[in-house]
């Protein structure tokens, strides 16, 4: 059991040997439901909540056993916003960002029509379109768990405008057509190694991975977009 009066510093110290201490800060700010910055005002008081200090025991637990930091916190800053994620959606990367400057260099005062494939979190869809008012977001996913993540989402970001809705790709969106058509869809190749390492353990597999060579939901998106998509 915890002590009473352990400190903060006392409990950082504790696990920084066994894990990143950045990420000991992280997990020890999230189970006191704080910011890292009110942690290091507090380190030295006492007494402090036992229960929030056993919760950061079993978080850097978990953690050692290599469960994604994200997950865990249940957050992952994208392209300077706070998305909510959890085991139903892939985890935001910094590489997917650049994706998001691609998109950008269109006209920003044209009102264009722009569809997400694959939303999760609804990181790309919900950046777009914060950073890009005059434009007409779109976004589905054929995960109702995903799109609850994405909801939850566009509701704290105040993006409303966003349309959210369950589809294989394209598949109910057939009559429509689009300016830009966007995606991250899984491209790895089933049994591939990487998918039995790192944070991609504990990552869903419909996002990440499809087929022997990993192409064919890019083959098909390919073939959609091919109609969809406005010349």
């Amino acid at each position: 059991m915890v002590s009473e009066s352990t400190t903060l510093r006392e409990a950082l110290a504790q696990e920084d040997r066994r894990i990143d201490r950045r990420e000991c800060e992280l997990l020890l700010a999230h189970a006191f439901d704080r910011g890292r910055a009110w942690v290091w005002a507090h380190l030295d008081d006492t007494p402090v909540d036992a229960s929030a200090l056993q919760r950061f025991h079993e978080l850097v637990d978990q953690r050692v056993h290599g469960h994604p930091i994200a997950y865990l916190t249940g957050r992952r800053e994208f392209y300077g916003r706070d998305f909510e994620v959890n085991e139903a959606v892939l985890i935001p990367r910094p590489e997917t960002e650049l994706l998001i400057e691609l998109a950008l260099k269109r006209n920003a005062a044209t009102p264009l029509d722009v569809i997400d494939i694959g939303t999760g979190s609804g990181a790309i869809a919900l950046t777009l379109a914060a950073e890009r008012p005059a434009w007409r977001v779109s976004a589905c996913d054929i995960s109702t768990e995903a799109l609850g993540v994405a909801k939850r989402n566009r509701s704290r970001l105040q993006l409303d405008r966003v349309e959210l809705f369950e589809s294989d790709l394209l598949a109910k969106a057939i009559d429509r057509s689009f300016d830009l058509i966007v995606s991250n869809p899984p491209y790895v190749a089933g049994g591939d190694p990487h998918l039995a390492q790192g944070d991609l353990r504990f990552e869903p597999a419909v996002a990440l991975s499809c087929g022997d060579d990993g192409l064919s939901i890019i083959k098909r998106l390919i073939d959609q977009a091919w109609g969809a998509l406005r010349t």
